[in-house]
């Protein structure tokens, strides 16, 4: 169980491993190697764009990097997700 939760505009997210693309987004070869597509885990108060479950897209060195539990995670703030996955009936 994740016992964090993210404050203010900052959001706790986890890099997806193994991703080349996320609908029509395509990772360039070049930014594979730190995937930018993260699954967000965790929202602050203020963060309006994002829930948790959402995929986005981040900027490549965005976020403070922590573990938990041996898995890596990371805090960002709102301003550095970039775009987020529509889902089905969502805006185009």
């Amino acid at each position: 169980m994740f016992k964090f939760e993210a404050l203010g505009t900052n959001a706790i997210v986890k890099r997806l491993r193994g991703e080349e693309s996320v609908g029509s987004i395509i990772i360039p070869e070049t930014a594979q190697e730190r995937s930018m597509l993260c699954e967000v885990i965790s929202t602050g108060e203020e963060c309006a764009g994002v829930i948790a479950g959402d995929v986005v897209l981040i900027g490549r060195y965005s976020g403070m990097e922590f573990e938990y539990e041996g898995e890596p995670y990371l805090v960002v703030d709102e301003i550095d997700i970039v775009a987020r996955e529509i889902k089905d009936g969502g805006k185009e």
